[in-house]
């Protein structure tokens, strides 16, 4: 039988930010690279590029795009192919577009300079009000509440939220608890602490719950519920998307498209596809496919299906069957189409799908 702890959420709880503010300042992190700074470019870039991605896959990158672009001047005005060959491999590419369009909207309406309010920091390209809120706490010491998915995980833990956090009404209430929670000073200590306390000790598997600050008032260790606590989303079933991969080359030359700006790898180089919702073709029939496909680009010498390899995006499975194929002659392709032949020898520099990579040099 399920055990319940009678324990209201309550909306003033200092002893909940003194002991969290305490434990960051000697248990929490303090070396990583955009930490001991005010530069709100940089607090920026860093809150962007953690957004669903791990501190130990953002560090290379964080440092790669200061060296391109230190300051928001110099990523406004360079190419979005550039933005967008940088972060290649960090996944979820529009965070890269719409970084790139948030630095030319600050140089154009802010004079480059980032607006010290969470709403006006809010209302920039792919900044949500969590994320504002960290910017403006650790860049100007504002006083403001962040929720992203950590956060949610120890809130709902500590003080037993029942409830898919997901669900509107439920971060509602978690908006309303993290705002009541806000200390009055060492506002980034505080956030810092919720961050840290989440990525690092309140983790969604195996908790290191003996070294959390809030052992001995956490809802979910009281009641044996830390794996119940947050819910999870309802199961649904994943939808799964077949495509074929053309590996065209010509030469020392390879075949690539230039994907959309919207959509999965927007904005990036690709190898060209054809795809198809469900199902399960035959080889020959995508063989087929790819003939007709390759119809106006050349003529085909070799033809061969490689093993198939999977990718799973948040929302569906993606399942690639990779045919490679060289041409003994190719066509003038035109100018308005979307292909364009590239030497294999520039290929590091490609704005390239991480599984494209990984096919390209495997």
């Amino acid at each position: 039988m399920k055990r319940v702890v009678d324990r209201s959420i309550t909306h003033q709880d200092p002893t909940f930010s003194e002991r969290l503010i305490a434990w960051q300042k000697q248990h929490g992190r303090h070396q990583l690279p955009w930490q001991q700074t005010r530069d709100a470019y940089r607090i920026w870039l860093s809150e962007i590029m953690l957004q669903q991605t791990q501190v130990t896959t953002v560090i290379p990158y964080y440092h790669r795009f200061l060296q391109h672009f230190p300051d928001v001047a110099s990523l406004a005005a360079a190419p979005v192919e550039n933005v967008m060959a940088l972060w290649a491999g960090l996944g979820y590419y529009t965070r890269a577009r719409n970084l790139h369009r948030c630095a030319q909207v600050l140089v154009q309406r802010h004079g480059g300079v980032f607006p010290d309010d969470v709403e006006s920091l809010a209302a920039l390209p792919g900044i949500g009000l969590s994320t504002a809120a960290a910017i403006a706490a650790f860049a100007y010491g504002t006083r403001a509440a962040i929720l992203d998915g950590n956060v949610k995980r120890v809130l709902c833990r500590v003080f037993g939220v029942e409830g898919f956090p997901g669900q509107l009404a439920v971060e509602r209430q978690l908006w309303q608890l993290a705002a009541g929670l806000l200390p009055e000073r060492d506002i980034e200590a505080y956030t810092q602490g919720l961050m840290d306390l989440g990525a690092t000790v309140c983790t969604r598997t195996r908790p290191r719950c003996e070294n959390c600050p809030m052992l001995s008032r956490c809802v979910a260790h009281e009641t044996n519920r830390i794996s119940e606590l947050p819910m999870r989303r309802p199961k649904k079933a994943t939808p799964e998307k077949r495509s074929v991969m053309l590996w065209v080359t010509f030469e020392d030359e390879l075949l690539l498209e230039q994907r959309p700006p919207s959509g999965i790898w927007g904005g990036l180089q690709s190898l060209p596809e054809i795809e198809r919702l469900g199902g399960n073709p035959e080889a020959a029939d995508w063989v087929t496919e790819s003939q007709a496909a390759l119809a106006d680009i050349g003529e085909i010498a070799e033809l061969s299906v490689l093993p198939e390899f999977r990718h799973a995006f948040t929302h569906f499975r993606l399942r690639v069957t990779p045919i490679k194929i060289k041409l003994a002659h190719r066509y003038l392709i035109a100018a308005q189409a979307t292909y364009h032949w590239r030497d294999v020898g520039t290929l590091a520099d490609a704005a390239l799908p991480t599984p494209v990579r990984k096919l390209l040099e495997g």
